[in-house]
């Protein structure tokens, strides 16, 4: 069985009911991937740290019904989970709110359970994370998650690498860079977005963006539906299906691709159909509102090959 293990942060989410009224659910950008990884069949661990509050436990009685694993989570007393807003436009577009500074999260690489934690990377695998799940860290977290991956990169594990990027979570974009060269060179697969990397390299183009990168195995999600598959020496152009509904939220597009992506990866499809997989998740995803569409909504088949993937 093929097992996978996604580390980063999950929020409380307060997501937009109509009425100046806001609804709650929880979310998070590895989390979001998570659960869509278990929708699609994939036994994935979630590794995080939580409080001991009411809400830390809702969530992980959500995972849990989800299929998610909750083994690696890590309870601390005294702290809380932090909290994400999430403001949409008329075309779907968002932008989030965050009160996460002093979430329990940020201890993670702090605690008794962490070297533990950390030397587990390698019983799975594959181990996916973001630049978010990086970035939450202070400067000797980041050393020490990134050297975990090394080692566990080392033992067979492939490290999968989203380069999802909120600026205000670093003290500048060169301390940025450093860390993103840092998990490019960790990185077995580097899942990007043209909109999170002109951020950091703001005079570079696709062609120049994916120089920056020396992974054998790179996505590039350009700015209209369509994405840059990089694989074996070779890069292929994929554009995606138009969208069957209208657009409300595209809040966890790029985490829904990336679980479909990876889902169908494990399940040994070629990366530019993975990458077809990832497009036909997320363009259900967004015509939903928040980042965890009802189960119900979920597309009959994303793919035909993912029936592979082991539970």
């Amino acid at each position: 069985m093929t097992r996978v293990a996604s580390i980063g942060e999950c929020m409380i989410e307060l997501k937009q009911a109509g009425g100046g009224l806001y609804s709650r659910g929880f979310g998070g950008d590895t989390l979001n991937t998570a659960v869509y990884l278990a929708r699609l069949g994939v036994a994935v661990d979630y590794i995080t740290a939580l409080g001991e509050d009411p809400l830390s436990a809702e969530m992980i009685g959500g995972w849990v019904a989800e299929g998610v694993g909750t083994g690696r989570v890590v309870r601390v007393e005294g702290k809380l989970p932090g909290i994400y807003l999430i403001d949409t436009d008329a075309k779907g577009e968002r932008r989030f709110f965050h009160w996460r500074e002093n979430a329990a999260v940020r201890s993670l690489l702090d605690l008794p359970e962490t070297e533990s934690l950390l030397l587990s990377l390698g019983e799975y695998d594959l181990v996916y994370l973001s630049a978010i799940s990086i970035a939450i860290f202070r400067d000797e977290g980041r050393a020490r998650l990134l050297a975990a991956l090394r080692a566990a990169r080392e033992r067979g594990t492939r490290i999968v690498f989203d380069t999802n990027f909120r600026v205000r979570l670093w003290p500048d974009l060169d301390v940025a860079r450093a860390v993103y060269a840092r998990a490019f060179e960790t990185a077995d697969i580097v899942l990007a977005s043209l909109e999170d990397l002109q951020l950091l390299y703001r005079d570079d183009d696709a062609n120049a963006l994916l120089t920056r990168i020396p992974a054998n195995e790179v996505v590039l999600r350009m700015a209209e539906p369509t994405s840059l598959v990089r694989a074996a020496g070779a890069t292929q152009t994929l554009t995606a299906d138009p969208v069957g509904a209208p657009v409300v939220d595209t809040t966890a597009a790029g985490d829904s691709f990336a679980a479909a992506y990876i889902a169908a990866r494990v399940a040994g499809v070629e990366p530019v159909d993975a990458a077809r997989a990832g497009h036909r998740l997320a363009g259900v995803v967004v015509c939903h509102p928040g980042a965890i569409i009802p189960r119900a909504a979920m597309p009959a088949e994303v793919n035909p090959r993912l029936r592979k993937v082991a539970r």
